[in-house]
């Protein structure tokens, strides 16, 4: 099997099977940074824009990096874009009443995790969601966020220390 890395030289050089497989190979990693980064909102359309900007910038791509840093930081980027911008207008205001809220949330405990997630800020959000649900070493999770590691460790004992209150709030 061939290393991530080396798959994207290969994309570099316009091999369409290359991209193809490294889609294959980060598929569910992906989707799942990019849902718990959204509360699964627009996942497919982060997920393509990703893809997209990957095969774009394949020449630029550094094979001495690690891809997968690579690909998340893309990813992660995408997703402050996406926080930023003002939410869609509703076409029908009258459907959004008529929707009851649990018809549209995940249940149990994946409801209390994306209710507390969501009530992070946005860089506590990502180095939480890249160091304890993608298990990524912090030297990563600083490269994917393009901070130092130090602000990545203040940024996780935040988050921490903020998730714990709001756990305990809700007990």
């Amino acid at each position: 099997m061939e290393a991530d890395e080396t798959l994207m030289v290969a994309v570099a050089a316009g091999d369409g099977a290359a991209l193809a497989e490294l889609c294959r190979r980060w598929e569910q990693p992906l989707f799942r940074l990019l849902s718990r980064q959204t509360g699964g909102r627009d996942v497919d359309d982060l997920y393509q824009e990703t893809w997209l900007r990957v095969a774009r910038a394949a020449a630029r791509f550094d094979p001495r990096r690690r891809f997968s840093t690579w690909l998340f930081q893309i990813a992660v980027n995408l997703c402050r874009d996406w926080h930023r911008r003002p939410p869609p207008e509703p076409h029908d205001p009258d459907t959004l009443d008529a929707v009851a809220p649990d018809t549209i949330a995940p249940r149990g405990a994946a409801i209390d995790a994306h209710r507390l997630l969501a009530a992070l800020p946005e860089g506590q959000r990502a180095a939480v969601l890249l160091r304890y649900w993608h298990d990524l070493p912090e030297d990563e999770v600083a490269a994917i966020l393009d901070v130092p590691r130090g602000t990545v460790k203040s940024r996780l004992h935040t988050a921490m220390t903020t998730l714990k209150s709001l756990a305990g709030k809700d007990a």
